[in-house]
């Protein structure tokens, strides 16, 4: 009776941890239909798209910080700031991705970030209520793009009240991708 109860146990322990392992890798991570909004946002609240081609994007059914898009682009980022208006991120987070979305890798993206390879900008505000929609671009044509939270939401969720300057969550309306 002892031996059945050990199995029962370790198999029930192998079975739960596989659907974690699941959830937390493959359940909540689907690639994204349709057309994504890839953009850059200016101080004026103005949106320039992104010219990109080749995208590959998932999303996250349980949480807007689930989006995740590799891409490449045709701007010459030099006109960025001068020609193009455009909102610097001063401390970008690149957000890891499940291992099977082999496009994107968070640690090389906060590299060439660091080395300055590549500079990230804020691609859309508030694409869900306090996050926002991050691209980071590099001169030779590659792009990455991600959802973190923003100073809004960062006060949202951990309680401390929002302020004037955040969006009335009662009459907000998210980003529908591709809607651009």
């Amino acid at each position: 009776m002892g031996k059945f109860a050990v199995i029962a146990i370790l198999v029930t322990s192998l079975l739960v941890g596989g659907g974690i392992w699941y959830a937390q890798t493959r359940g909540y991570y689907a690639p994204a239909d349709g057309p994504v909004t890839l953009t850059l946002a200016s101080p004026d609240g103005a949106l320039t798209t992104l010219p990109a081609q080749n995208v590959e994007a998932i999303i996250s059914n349980a949480s807007p910080l689930g989006f995740r898009a590799c891409f490449q682009h045709l701007l010459d980022v030099s006109t960025l700031g001068a020609e193009i208006p455009v909102i610097l991120r001063t401390d970008p987070g690149p957000t890891i991705a499940p291992d099977w979305f082999d496009c994107y890798d968070a640690g090389y993206v906060g590299e060439l970030l660091t080395s300055g390879e590549a500079v990230a900008y804020t691609a859309y505000p508030n694409v869900a209520y306090g996050v926002d929609r991050v691209v980071a671009l590099t001169g030779d044509g590659r792009g990455w793009a991600w959802n973190e939270l923003n100073d809004c939401g960062r006060k949202a969720y951990d309680g401390t009240p929002v302020g004037e300057a955040c969006p009335d969550r009662e009459t907000y309306e998210p980003l529908i991708e591709g809607s651009l």
